[in-house]
């Protein structure tokens, strides 16, 4: 390469040693490179150039260069063509232009610095001017390429981060899944009716929920995170009754009061067996939190007259509030061995004449927008006769 430079008039120079930055000097006039090499040389590595197509090709071959001095007039390629050439390299457009050029006119200033270039220095120049110029573009761009490098490093490190943190929520999801599942398995191992009502019951709420999302009273309450929270905790609001007797759970006929005190514990057991879970699982803020909240308190009225503790209004937690309405209707419209089912419109109707005593008055104003779905989402899962559903 050296050769080829040498005939094209580009001057060969010594190898260079990591410690020196390297400058380009771009001029069609012999005397001109003699003293700015004269200059240099003793704090850098020199390289020479006779116009700036032969600076290009000397780039282009990934010749060292940490800043480029640049005439403006030259023949073949001017340095204004060649600076617009090395701007719009990929490989070439960090290293700093500093014309230095008889030209001195505003004009050309402002053509030079909008292509790209960095700096004008103007002939004649004060050697103490160069050195000072030079050594400072040299040591902005040295610093520019670092914080690149570190942004670049940093970026890297959180892409890095986010995988993995993704991956243990991934993780997190997954156990959270399966403690659900495996706890709605066992409430379906002693209840068969629990399957069908336990897919509508779900859907019913992610529609009910998603819906009370977009008003002012409920919305700072249900983000898209805890909507699928109660999606995934809702199968388990009757998961206290593997804990109620065969002969009460299973009864076809009409249960006695002492049976029916019982069966109503289904709640207090559902909230003892998932505080158990919370407890081993040691989450403080557990997954578990809605799912305890639904067992417990989705019997409980508005009006106060539900169990099993007998409170009302807003005392009774949201999730349990909307569980309530989606277990009612399901129970209205499902068939039982002792009961035939209801047409979605009755349904409907004595879900609306409980507005204000069993259901919050807000949810089913809002419930009327929804109401379809529900229909919808009973179609899907359509059961056949099962066994009585004791709420």
């Amino acid at each position: 390469m050296s050769e080829l430079f040498a005939t094209e008039g580009v001057k060969p120079m010594p190898q260079v040693t990591p410690a020196r930055s390297c400058i380009l000097i771009v001029d069609d006039e012999p005397p001109n490179q003699l003293i700015l090499e004269d200059l240099l040389e003793q704090q850098f590595t020199v390289h020479t150039a006779s116009n700036g197509r032969q600076a290009l090709d000397y780039l282009k071959a990934r010749g060292p260069a940490d800043l480029i001095l640049m005439d403006i007039i030259m023949p073949d390629m001017n340095g204004f063509e060649a600076c617009q050439r090395i701007k719009s390299e990929p490989g070439l457009q960090d290293i700093p232009v500093l014309f230095l050029t008889s030209l001195d006119s505003v004009a050309d200033e402002e053509r030079g610095l909008s292509l790209g270039a960095e700096d004008f220095i103007h002939k004649p120049f004060s050697p103490a001017v160069v050195l000072a110029r030079v050594r400072n573009h040299i040591e902005l761009a040295r610093s520019r390429k670092l914080l690149r490098e570190r942004n670049a490093e940093l970026e890297l490190q959180v892409q890095e981060r986010t995988r993995a943190l993704l991956h243990e929520t991934q993780q997190v999801i997954k156990a959270q899944e399966s403690t659900i599942n495996s706890l709605c398995a066992l409430a379906e191992l002693r209840d068969n009716e629990t399957g069908n009502h336990i897919r509508r019951t779900q859907n019913y709420v992610r529609t009910l929920a998603t819906r009370l999302s977009k008003s002012p009273r409920f919305a700072a309450q249900l983000s898209e995170e805890t909507i699928a929270l109660l999606f995934k905790s809702a199968p388990l609001h009757d998961v206290g009754k593997v804990a109620i007797p065969d002969a009460i759970l299973l009864k076809p006929g009409k249960l006695t009061d002492e049976e029916w005190l019982i069966m109503k514990r289904h709640a207090e057991f559902g909230r003892d067996a998932l505080i158990q879970a919370e407890n081993e699982l040691g989450d403080s803020i557990s997954f578990l939190r809605y799912a305890r909240e639904i067992a417990y308190s989705h019997h409980e009225k508005w009006d106060g007259s539900g169990y099993p503790q007998g409170i009302s209004g807003v005392a009774i937690p949201l999730s349990a509030r909307i569980m309530a309405v989606a277990d009612v209707y399901d129970a209205l419209i499902s068939k039982r061995v002792y009961k035939p089912a209801m047409e979605h419109s009755q349904a409907v109707n004595i879900i609306m004449q409980g507005r204000g005593n069993h259901f919050d008055p807000e949810i089913i104003d809002l419930l009327v927008e929804v109401i379809d779905e529900f229909r919808v989402i009973a179609a899907g899962h359509n059961d056949k006769l099962s066994h009585a559903d004791r709420s």
